[in-house]
């Protein structure tokens, strides 16, 4: 099951949805914050490790995915 980045367009809320059907539209996804069905799906980097050590896949401002959010 995916778990995918939104943003509202209603409040800018920004927040993660686990998705569990494809069918699932994404105005169907209800912002946490305002209850808006107005969510946008965002393109959010991948956390990848290699090894021992691990670098944030996104660690810029603005990015979808905070840092340490476990998801980069």
């Amino acid at each position: 099951m995916p778990m995918f980045d939104y943003i509202c367009g209603k409040c800018g809320h920004r927040f993660e949805e686990l998705v569990i059907s494809s069918s699932i539209r994404d105005s169907d996804i209800a912002c946490p914050k305002c209850e808006a069905n107005k969510s946008q799906k965002q393109l959010s980097a991948p956390a990848v490790s290699v090894g021992a050590s691990f670098d944030p896949a996104c660690a810029k401002p603005g990015c979808a995915t905070p840092v340490n959010s476990g998801f980069g």
